[in-house]
Formats: structure tokens, C-alpha cells, sequence
């Protein structure tokens, strides 16, 4: 794996130098964009809107438009504006992980100890496993303020969860959502029951990208020549008022024989 961030984390007066890593990888099948009259590569170019000529790499800059006029920034302007976050993620607070509602989280990294910081990583590590703690704060990569939570992953490694912060979380007053008034008892009895009877430990392998597989199916039949079958859609209710207590039950009888049948 290639390192996408090279800097430290701030432990209080402990400083752990690391390299991160993504931790996760696209299961989406890698598809080209093509001209449909003759399948040629459809290749995006980077133009002057001026004159129409294409740009290189090296002559693009970044700027901001401010009173009409842009005012381009350099490497040593981000460096700048926080220079104390750029390479070290500064643990600002511990929480319980729980406290975290799972809609400020993002995407993780797998955190690697540099030479010679084994032992400051492993005392953080062993640390926040004891405690069930977590360690958030944030700090700068690729020109742009991350606010992170670092956590043992495995009980083996510290990963950090790249977190959203509370101002890019929508309000969502302006959603149609229905009162919060208490539902039939039986109902709310036969949903309880269902949940309970379909409950199981979580195991994250069960669940797999069936979608990329059964695509990558249909694309070798294609290959070979062969036809794809079309898919039946799945016709709407239109908002039709269905029966609660007749899905409920008929549910509940599914999940009996599903388990019956394993």
C-alpha cells in the first residue's frame, strides 16, 4: 500500500510520527466512457476558457474569486494558515466512540508507525483499548482541515475515522417526517417481536457486493454473445394505506420458516 499522509499524532506531550494508509477500496467495477458509435475513449481535457487551448498540469494554479478579482494560492499559503496542524493530528479530547453518532462518520485509515515510534503507537494503542476511549481532533491533508477520530482497530492497530463536522450535517426541519405518536400497541408488539426473532450478532463478511459480481456476470455473457435477460421492475405502492398488522404477521411467519430452513 502506497502512504496517502506522512505526519504524527499529538498524544499530550507524546509525539507518534505515523504514515497513513487507506483503509478501504472501491468494489464498483471500473467502467469506461465510450463513444457509442464506434467505442473509442472518451478523454476529458483541462481548457482555457479563453482561448480553448488545453493546459498542462504545471501551469494550473488555484485561486480564489474575492471582489471580482481571483487571488491564487501556493503550497507555502496552506502551510500558513495552520502550520501547527499540518503534519500532526492533535488529539484534543478523549470520548466513548459510542457517543459518536454514526452520521458524522466518513471513510477510515489504517495508521503505521514510523522508525523508532513503535513504542509511543503501542502505548496508545494498548491505552485506548483499556479505557474503550477514543482519541478526535483534527488536523490538515491535502489542503483541506480534517476532523478525525483515532481508535484501536482489531484490538491490533490504530485506524482514524475521518469524521463530518456538525456544520455540513443537514437540518432536516424542512422533511415531511410524521408525528411522534405512540402506534398501535399490537403493532408495536409484532415489530418488536420481529426484530428480536431476526436479531444476530454483526459479522460484516455475511454482506457482500453481489452487484459487481452479477454485472461482471452479464458483461461475459455479452462477451460470448449471449442475451441478458431483462429485469422485472419493482412496481410503487403510489402511497397506498397497507395493512400493518397483515405485513407484520406475514413477516414474522417468514422468518420462522427462513430459520426453520437453516
Amino acid at each position: 500500500m502506497k502512504a496517502i499522509w506522512n505526519g504524527a499524532i499529538g498524544f499530550g506531550l507524546v509525539n507518534i510520527p505515523i504514515k497513513m494508509y487507506s483503509a478501504v477500496e472501491n468494489s464498483n467495477l471500473d467502467l469506461d466512457m465510450l463513444d457509442k458509435n464506434d467505442f473509442s475513449n472518451i478523454k476529458f481535457k483541462r481548457v482555457n476558457e479563453k482561448t480553448g487551448k488545453e493546459v498542462k498540469w504545471e501551469n494550473i494554479v488555484k485561486g480564489f474569486l474575492l471582489d471580482d478579482k481571483y487571488v491564487v494560492l501556493d503550497d507555502e499559503d496552506y502551510a500558513a494558515a495552520s502550520p501547527e496542524k499540518t503534519k500532526v493530528f492533535s488529539i484534543e479530547h478523549f470520548v466513548k466512540e459510542a457517543e459518536i453518532d454514526s452520521i458524522y462518520f466518513e471513510v477510515p485509515y489504517f495508521l503505521e508507525p514510523q522508525k523508532n515510534a513503535e513504542n509511543a503507537y503501542n502505548l496508545l494503542l494498548k491505552a485506548l483499548t483499556k479505557t474503550k476511549m477514543a482519541g478526535v481532533g483534527t488536523f490538515v491533508m491535502r489542503d483541506k482541515e480534517i476532523f478525525g477520530m483515532i481508535r484501536p482497530y482489531d484490538d491490533k492497530i490504530l485506524i482514524v475515522n475521518r469524521l463530518r463536522f456538525a456544520q455540513e450535517i443537514r437540518d432536516y426541519k424542512d422533511l415531511k417526517i410524521p408525528d411522534s405518536k405512540s402506534p398501535k400497541a399490537g403493532e408495536l408488539k409484532m415489530a418488536v417481536s420481529l426484530i428480536e426473532q431476526t436479531s444476530e450478532k454483526f459479522d460484516p463478511t455475511a454482506y457482500k457486493d453481489h452487484y459487481a459480481e452479477d454485472l461482471m456476470k452479464i458483461i461475459k455473457k455479452k462477451a460470448k454473445g449471449g442475451k441478458v435477460k431483462k429485469a422485472t421492475e419493482t412496481k410503487e405502492d403510489n402511497g397506498k394505506v397497507v395493512d400493518l398488522m397483515a405485513q407484520l404477521k406475514a413477516s414474522l411467519e417468514s422468518s420462522k420458516k427462513d430459520k426453520k430452513a437453516s
